[in-house]
């Protein structure tokens, strides 16, 4: 029974077999369920969300922004300064931008950021569909980080229009809004708006921005390596950012330049040179080709206040009165007479004591980071010490180099070596040092000054600004010395008490007594007074220009006692100074009062212009972003009606006796060192050595130097005008009238040439008012010690 059964179930198996074909009804249905169910269920979900996406476009396309934004495209433009020869010298706002066209963006950044963003930018719609399939496919297999597919015009719409926020609702947006985009603006004009719009880390927006704060470079003078370090920003501008972040940056720059590569944007040898150039990243953001920090945030002031709305996003530009070469000599000379003098006053020793502990090379990445923190300040460098001894020092700069001074490099900071040194400013491993290259462009140890110092010049016709450095480093202290500084002026303010005096009729040929004078208590109203000459010295009877030239505070003393302090008082505020900065006391004489460097250049104008009186001025226009003048500076030139403050035969005078100063005075190296015959000035030193000046002109230039503490303390012995401000004068100077002919102010009508006493340097011949002239000049000073004030 089991065989035949067996037998029968096996028969029924081959005849089945056989006869298959007959069968093919039975098995094809099966075939169609396996097959095409699974294909109609994919193409029923494909039409839901077909017919869902078409619902969702409907009611959502219709309420998607306007692209006004992107046609009529206004970006939040800085506040900009210019020179007077249109150098950028400062930028003020939130968003650091420089605006290009397509067209004028080099292909090599293009390709960079197509290579780093969107290669197929040309060729989709918008949205790249691959990209999407093969993003979903990675992230699917979840090897390695999650990949995304956002292409330029998406990033478009996400910067103009949308959150960051990573929802469905703000996906489904960004991609209708793309399409959006591209069917109203061509590809070049959506790749343009990338182009400025992008964030790129440092308050950069757009590459044209990023490429000069990161390189200090215009888009077209970068190289393959520098534009693809850029490329690779806008995946993450802090994680990629190279000031902060430089080794994830170099590693975001291979990967640009290897997709470049696979392109064929550049090839083999190009990728490798790029590879192997060393980036020079600016760390200071805030750097521009002109250091005129102080004139740029006086601009920034004074455009504040007059359109304080939208005034760091407008795009407005200021035109300063300055000029790039005036102010790059003004700013050298300042700091070379701030490190002239620190040199001179010794070496203090190490500024700080890094943790070294784990530092385990020369080359360990961990010096950088214990030194992220601290800046430059120009061609002063930070380093730190890794061995020093009395042959050598071995230091490490930012950025990998490494530093072996000796001989005279170290000289300077020998004795901080020494092991008698303070342990807590000796030189030894970890000492935070500040480096410096020499003339010759080796490196030597130097340090931070601690004195401040400034100097500022001006067309003494007009009054407007050439030239204004308010501090040795604005970064350091933004206080602007030169006009917000309220100093004792010292002998430099005599020549205004001289001037008082020929008003007072009295004459360059003068005699005046330069022997020690004694007030008592009941002349000074508080205590006695003995006042002395600077040296100690006194040479008796004199002229009033040798007093001048020579600096005689016996002199000015007398002078002042003469005409009287009140008169004085009075007289000083045709310069423009404050009477109640300068009490009617003996000591104004000596310039006990305050002033700012720029009242005193100011003064000193009116010596250099015949007479008259000029407002100093540093913003000469300001534009709007479309460049219409939105205001205009109106000087009152010198010679105008109305200007004049003083005689100009009084004008005349001084500037022959303060020609003086700088031919046999205290300013005499001024015109030895420039070999001019037409240099005009007064030097100026306060009691105790606290303040020192050099304030002069030549006709078409007057600048005033000073040098000081901001908490005022003794320069040291022998820092005087003549040596701690004087050499700052002298090399702007230098510069600036370079090709200057010499120049001489013609005679006024009214003057009359009698012959002089013999006391003293001078002419012959001297000048008289023609109503003052005496019959005879009188050789000897009155013999009546107590002159009485005229006053």
């Amino acid at each position: 029974m089991r065989s035949g059964l067996f037998g029968e179930a096996h028969f029924a198996l081959a005849y089945n077999a056989r006869s298959f074909p007959l069968d093919q009804g039975f098995i094809l249905p099966n075939i169609v369920r396996w097959i095409l169910y699974p294909v109609l269920v994919v193409i029923g979900l494909a039409a839901i969300i077909f017919a869902i996406a078409g619902v969702v476009l409907v009611l959502t396309y219709p309420n998607l922004p306007s692209l006004d934004a992107l046609t009529d495209y206004r970006p939040k433009i800085p506040l900009r300064v210019f020179t007077a020869d249109n150098y950028l010298i400062g930028e003020f706002g939130e968003e650091r931008r420089a605006v290009v066209r397509i067209e004028d963006v080099p292909d090599l950044m293009k390709q960079a950021i197509l290579a780093a963003e969107d290669e197929r930018f040309y060729q989709h719609g918008g949205v790249d569909t691959l990209g999407v399939l093969r993003a979903a496919f990675y992230n699917l297999l979840g090897a390695g980080k999650r990949q995304g597919a956002s292409t330029i015009t998406q990033q478009v719409a996400r910067n103009f229009f949308l959150s960051a926020e990573k929802t469905y609702t703000r996906k489904i947006y960004e991609v209708l809004l793309s399409f959006k985009i591209e069917h109203n603006l061509s590809k070049n004009q959506i790749l343009e708006l990338y182009i400025n719009q992008i964030f790129l880390g440092q308050r950069a927006y757009g590459f044209g921005a990023a490429a000069q704060i990161y390189f200090g470079k215009s888009l077209k003078d970068l190289t393959v390596a520098e534009a693809a370090m850029l490329a690779g920003l806008p995946k993450a501008p802090s994680a990629y950012n190279p000031v902060v972040n430089p080794k994830r940056a170099r590693l975001r720059q291979q990967y640009v330049l290897r997709r470049m590569h696979e392109l064929d944007f550049i090839d083999a040898k190009q990728q490798e040179a790029a590879l192997k150039q060393t980036l020079i990243i600016k760390r200071d953001a805030s750097e521009f080709a002109v250091h005129a920090e102080f004139v740029a945030e006086m601009a920034r002031q004074v455009t504040a206040e007059r359109f304080p709305e939208d005034v760091y996003t407008r795009g407005l530009r200021v035109y300063t009165t300055i000029l790039k070469a005036d102010q790059e000599a003004a700013y050298a000379s300042v700091r070379r007479g701030v490190f002239d003098y620190d040199r001179r006053h010794g070496y203090r020793g190490a500024e700080a004591y890094l943790d070294m502990s784990e530092v385990k090379s020369d080359q360990d990445e961990a010096l950088d980071e214990l030194m992220q923190d601290l800046g430059d300040t120009d061609d002063l460098h930070p380093a730190v010490v890794l061995a020093a001894n009395a042959s050598e020092v071995r230091a490490y700069r930012r950025g990998g180099e490494l530093l072996a001074m000796s001989g005279d490099a170290i000289k300077f900071a020998a004795r901080m070596i020494d092991d008698k040194a303070p342990a807590t400013k000796r030189l030894r491993r970890g000492a935070l040092i500040r480096v410096q290259k020499d003339d010759k462009g080796s490196w030597q140890i130097a340090q931070m000054p601690q004195v401040e110092a400034s100097l500022l010049a001006a067309d003494p016709k007009t009054g407007a600004i050439r030239a204004l450095v308010g501090g040795f480093d604005f970064n350091r202290s933004k206080f602007n010395h030169a006009t917000q500084a309220w100093r004792q002026p010292g002998s430099s303010f005599k020549p205004f008490i001289y001037s008082a005096s020929l008003e007072k009729g009295f004459t360059p040929a003068s005699i005046i007594n330069d022997e020690p004078i004694t007030f008592p208590a009941s002349v000074t109203g508080s205590q006695a007074w003995e006042p002395k000459n600077y040296d100690g010295k006194y040479e008796g009877p004199m002229r009033m220009r040798t007093g001048l030239a020579k600096s005689k505070n016996m002199v000015s003393i007398r002078l002042l006692q003469a005409i009287g302090v009140h008169y004085a008082q009075d007289y000083v505020t045709h310069f423009g100074f404050d009477s109640d900065k300068h009490p009617p006391y003996l000591t104004m004489a000596l310039g006990a009062g305050s002033v700012t460097p720029w009242q005193m250049l100011g003064g000193y104008s009116i010596f250099a212009n015949g007479g008259y009186r000029i407002q100093p001025f540093v913003v000469h226009q300001i534009q709007d972003e479309k460049r219409q003048v939105l205001g205009v500076a109106h000087p009152v030139p010198a010679g105008s009606d109305g200007a004049r403050v003083i005689d100009p035969r009084n004008a005349y005078l001084m500037d022959s006796m303060l020609r003086d100063v700088t031919l046999y005075g205290t300013a005499a190296r001024a015109s030895t060192l420039l070999k001019r015959r037409d240099l005009a000035g007064k030097t100026g030193t306060t009691n105790e050595h606290v303040d020192a000046w050099f304030c002069g002109y030549q006709q078409t230039v007057v600048a005033c130097s000073w040098i000081g503490f901001d908490q005022p303390k003794n320069l040291g012995n022998g820092e005087t005008g003549g040596s701690a401000a004087l050499p700052a004068w002298i090399g702007y100077m230098t510069k600036v009238l370079k090709d200057v002919p010499e120049t001489f102010p013609p005679q006024p009508e009214g003057l009359v040439a009698l012959d002089a006493p013999g006391h003293g340097k001078g002419p012959a011949k001297e000048l008289f008012y023609r109503e003052n002239a005496p019959a005879e000049v009188p050789s000897e000073p009155p013999q009546d010690e107590s002159i009485k004030p005229v006053d």
